[in-house]
């Protein structure tokens, strides 16, 4: 086995089972001794922040639901094994059924770049908000009241929004993490 060719290959899955499918691969291709073949498989996520109880936690999340990447040599039966894994509906490619297309590098390392910048700023926010934009408080006394923003402090990473309550408009000053951009 001299030179394998591999290439990057984005496999459709069911949206949710990113994960089992990452396992389920892994598996199979160390049970069938594929190592040579399929050299990684990877899951983009990036981290979220959310309130719970009061209490701002981190959680990863799938950044392309429904998509799984895959760097692998299509040789023999290594297509029909990635095809043949619970949840995986198929390669994406350029026709229906037809072959899976590889990604150029050009997408894939803006993907994996994209990844690994998600995961090294974990901390650092940008203002995901502006003046006038539309808010729903999602944590505090006020948790699901609609508001307009008036005022952004970066600073302090906090809101002053002007909610109307019983008819009457009402200036809060909450965080970011208490809003969330109203559709």
């Amino acid at each position: 086995m001299a030179d394998i060719s591999r290439k990057w290959y984005v496999i459709r899955s069911v949206s949710g089972k990113e994960k089992k499918v990452k396992e389920y691969l892994e598996l199979e291709v160390s049970r069938l001794k594929l190592d040579d073949y399929v050299a990684q498989v990877l899951i983009p996520t990036e981290k979220v922040f959310q309130i719970r109880n009061g209490k701002k936690i981190s959680k990863e999340k799938v950044y392309l639901p429904g998509y799984v990447l895959v760097e692998a040599a299509l040789v023999g039966e290594v297509e029909h094994v990635i095809k043949g894994i619970p949840n995986v509906i198929g390669f994406l490619g350029t026709e229906k059924g037809g072959d899976p297309t590889p990604m150029r590098m050009t997408e894939v390392n803006r993907l994996l770049g994209k990844v690994d910048e998600l995961a090294s700023t974990e901390e650092e926010m940008k203002i995901p908000f502006v003046v006038g934009e539309p808010v729903k408080v999602i944590d505090g006394p006020f948790n699901n009241f609609s508001g307009v923003i008036e005022e952004i402090n970066e600073e302090k990473k906090k809101l002053k929004v002007m909610v109307k309550i019983f008819g009457r408009k009402n200036l809060l000053e909450l965080s970011y993490m208490q809003v969330e951009k109203e559709i």
